[in-house]
């Protein structure tokens, strides 16, 4: 059976194959012809002649139209994961004449489910057919397919034909961001790299700027910042505590994408990166992301492209993380003690190995060991 839905398959994509009535019509095409050249029965070969007539044009007419049909993709666009990709195609009659009853069926990969079809009635002249479906979206990725299938038995059911269209398509699915209210990992990761820079800005800008608080004088607060109005009032010294910004502190986040991951916990970190990345964004970081694959990369677009990508044991193209204090995502223990001084770490704990298994000891970085019987949203905000 199977050699035979080969060869049927392999007729119907390069020439036609019979329907069941077109087979149907030929062996009584067949029989007739032979009582005929046995009886020489002048109206049996009439009857045999008109059959085979009828399947010539069965055979041929169905090729003809699907010749005349074009077909245009409109661009998809990005979505997040356990959203809708929406997918418009532009099915278009090129000739004077209509086109009826024709299938189309999208040849999309099969881990976006199984394949839409859809059956058109008929197509008039100079005209054009309009498909949108949507698909549903599990997981994050860059999904490409070619291809769209038109198949067509008109216009007298005798023969199948099936011929493929040139449609390229892409569609990306970016990876969840969740909505982090505070990130205490990222809040001290940005303070600890630009701590010189707040420093000099608070005492060059010693009287200058807004006040965000006023509190107790500490031993070491510059005499500069003393309010002297305040600290009359309350009897005690009162300090300005400055409003300072936080532009241009500097985060870099970095998947460990070339080590390998079970495929769980890669997803996870994928979403943690995403998250992070966009948290930073947020609270006015100069903030960055490293894969193997593509080294650093910055921009919202161009972020989520990158993480939608992604996947674990890539290999390093654009050269290592960069030899500063950063924030390193990875199921490998051992990486960690080789991070630069000042780098905080996302762990995730393989299951493989055993639960009482110590992480080295860090001198240089902290971080958190992230579980996956736990919510990550609730893990990425605890504190480190």
């Amino acid at each position: 059976m199977k050699i035979y839905y080969k060869i049927s398959d392999w007729l119907e994509t390069h020439w036609v194959t019979p329907s069941y009535a077109g087979g149907l019509l030929g062996m009584l095409s067949i029989f007739f012809f032979g009582a005929a050249t046995n009886t020489m029965a002048g109206w049996l070969y009439v009857i045999s002649g008109m059959s085979f007539a009828l399947l010539g044009m069965g055979a041929v007419l169905p090729g003809r139209s699907l010749r005349q049909i074009q077909v245009r993709r409109h661009r998809i666009q990005p979505v997040t994961v356990n959203d809708y990709l929406t997918i418009a195609l532009t099915i278009e009659n090129s000739t004077n004449q209509p086109i009826a009853l024709v299938q189309l069926k999208d040849e999309i990969p099969f881990v976006l489910g199984k394949s839409p079809q859809q059956a058109i009635e008929v197509i008039p002249g100079k005209e054009v057919y309009h498909w949108t479906y949507h698909l549903p979206t599990e997981r994050r990725g860059i999904y490409r397919w070619h291809h769209l299938q038109l198949r067509s038995a008109a216009p007298l059911g005798l023969f199948w034909c099936r011929r493929s269209r040139n449609a390229k398509a892409t569609a990306i699915v970016y990876p969840t961001v969740l909505p982090l209210s505070n990130c205490p990992i990222i809040d001290e990761l940005g303070q600890e790299n630009s701590r010189q820079l707040n420093e000099d800005s608070r005492y060059l800008m010693a009287s200058e700027g807004l006040t965000r608080t006023l509190r107790p004088y500490r031993f070491g607060d510059p005499s500069r910042l003393i309010h002297w109005r305040s600290s009359a009032r309350y009897g005690e010294l009162r300090v300005r505590e400055l409003e300072v910004s936080k532009g241009g502190e500097e985060v870099i986040i970095c998947l460990d994408s070339a080590a390998h991951w079970q495929t769980d916990n890669f997803e996870a970190a994928v979403t943690a990166a995403a998250s992070l990345y966009f948290y930073a964004n947020r609270s006015l970081k100069n903030v960055q992301l490293w894969t193997a694959a593509t080294g650093l990369v910055h921009g919202n677009r161009v972020v989520l492209q990158t993480l939608a990508g992604v996947n674990f044991g890539e290999e390093v193209v654009l050269g290592n993380p960069p030899n500063k204090s950063l924030l390193w995502l990875t199921q490998d223990r051992v990486s960690l003690s080789s991070l630069p001084s000042g780098s905080r770490w996302l762990l995730w704990l393989d299951e493989s190995i055993s639960p009482g298994t110590e992480i080295p000891k860090l001198q240089h970085s902290s971080g958190l060991k992230i579980s996956s019987t736990q919510p990550l949203e609730f893990q990425l905000q605890s504190q480190v």
